[in-house]
């Protein structure tokens, strides 16, 4: 047992029950934390095997650019998760940032990127305050400040689709749709937005102190660290990466619309869990997401092989997160389910 001393009273740190007497992982714990890059190599070699062409590295680095805004929206969603919580908002602040994009793209040109950056990061910090502050539970607060987000999105379009001027367009975000030694740069930008969000996790003060969130918030209040500072910058975080992967939809499709997102809040969200994320925390992170994103990027193309429509897909990717849910989650930290 090991004690954390917090303004001179001890409280114990036991060990995990995942973990053996000794506080050494078990060997199932172990097996787990390799099974989202096993998942992913079962699930290319089950692809390839109907067509080998799926493997060739064209189509893996199309495969992997396609997925691009779910993947930046899915790491946002990673940090939010990593604490315990939970974000339903960024599909609609991904909408919301279509929009807004694409409307103030010929006033402010590139800088059209910074606002919506800006504005994602103020929703989610609503949804952080809400959540901190007012002790709302995260999922009802990120679904108000969703709602909210999609009103805007509805009102500043007028309810329809929009479209952008090609060559405004090419001039301030053209940059994004170029390649580099065949590699696409939205694929370079996403792989750089990774990084970042690595860096903040394993590297930072503040990624440190979410996972401490995640793993045992009561001890982390006891210490006399500020959580719920944490928690408002893990949900602000979360909604910039959110908006940023709305610009990326917005710059692909050269428009913007209150639905251009609609259907990624699933995948977004199973995309954290199968890569060993759970929702109670403290496990996990950035790095997995990746993996799991490219999980969820192989079976929607699989899915496409076998011409199962979008509805089938929806259905099975809530059959995947009720599964990823019942096998990832710490019991022990929810003695109740209501």
């Amino acid at each position: 047992m090991v004690q954390l001393s917090a303004r001179r009273k001890a409280f114990p740190l036991r060990p995990h029950p995942a973990h053996g007497l000794n506080g050494g992982l078990t060997y199932t714990e172990r097996m787990r934390r390799h099974f989202p890059w096993i998942t992913l190599v079962s699930a290319l070699l089950l692809v390839g095997m109907t067509d080998i062409n799926f493997l060739s590295p064209e189509n893996l680095l199309n495969l992997a650019t396609d997925i691009v805004p779910l993947l930046v929206m899915a790491v946002g969603m990673t940090l939010v998760i990593y604490i315990g919580s939970i974000d339903l908002s960024s599909q609609s602040i991904a909408n919301m940032a279509t929009v807004l994009t694409t409307i103030s793209l010929p006033a402010l040109g590139v800088g059209s990127g910074l606002l919506v950056i800006a504005a994602g990061l103020l929703f989610g910090a609503i949804s952080g305050v809400v959540t901190a502050r007012l002790k709302v539970p995260s999922f009802i607060s990120t679904l108000a400040v969703g709602g909210i987000a999609l009103s805007v999105g509805q009102f500043a379009s007028g309810q329809q689709a929009l479209h952008m001027d090609a060559e405004q367009r090419k001039h301030a975000f053209g940059w994004i749709m170029g390649t580099t030694a065949g590699i696409p740069h939205e694929l370079i930008v996403a792989l750089a937005i990774v990084a970042v969000a690595w860096f903040i996790q394993n590297r930072m003060t503040a990624g440190r102190t979410f996972k401490a969130i995640g793993a045992a918030e009561p001890v982390v209040v006891a210490s006399g660290i500020r959580v719920e500072r944490y928690k408002i910058l893990a949900f602000a975080l979360s909604g910039m990466f959110a908006a940023i992967a709305g610009l990326m939809f917005s710059v692909r499709l050269s428009g913007g619309s209150p639905t251009l997102a609609e259907g990624f809040l699933l995948p977004a969200i199973v995309a954290v869990l199968v890569g060993g994320t759970p929702l109670t925390g403290g496990v996990g992170g950035v790095t997995n997401t990746l993996i799991g994103t490219m999980i969820v990027a192989v079976v929607r193309s699989s899915m496409l092989y076998l011409n199962i429509p979008a509805t089938g897909q929806q259905i099975f990717f809530g059959l995947v997160l009720i599964v990823a849910i019942a096998t990832t989650i710490d019991r022990s930290k929810l003695r109740i389910v209501k």
